[in-house]
């Protein structure tokens, strides 16, 4: 058995990270289900919503829900449904998180938590250019 995962995004960013990553890894090793958010979404519905999808998910492995932004109608519902049992919650989420959670998919909760904080983390970065504007040459 293998931990759920549970995307809560605005609009259609979970279902467009996630075709990337199916195209990048070829597919889904993990049980995994897409809740999207609209300004047109009741937040009672969502959170019912949310609820059935942990329950559906959760083989007894727990589920790991993923958001795109902290404070937002997605977030708050994760962590109203994170009450539940066996239910963490990342934010932020972006496609080197979903990618590294993709990648280990045999990892604990707990463990698959901190890959999804690390590859979330360590998926920003500054890239160094070769072009140079002419302030930076003065």
């Amino acid at each position: 058995m293998t931990v759920g995962v549970l995307i809560i995004t605005h609009g259609n960013i979970g279902s467009s990270l996630l075709d990337t990553a199916n195209d990048m890894l070829g597919s889904c090793p993990l049980q995994l289900k897409i809740l999207r958010v609209t300004r047109a979404s009741h937040p009672d519905a969502l959170q019912r919503q949310a609820k059935e999808m942990i329950n559906c998910l959760n083989m007894g492995q727990g589920v790991l829900v993923l958001t795109d932004m902290y404070g937002s109608t997605p977030s708050n519902i994760a962590c109203y449904v994170a009450n539940e049992q066996q239910v963490q919650v990342v934010t932020g989420l972006n496609l080197p998180m979903l990618i590294r959670v993709l990648n280990y998919p045999r990892l604990s909760l707990t463990k698959l938590t901190e890959k999804a904080v690390s590859g979330g983390r360590e998926g920003v970065c500054a890239c160094p250019t070769t072009m140079r504007t002419q302030d930076d040459t003065k």
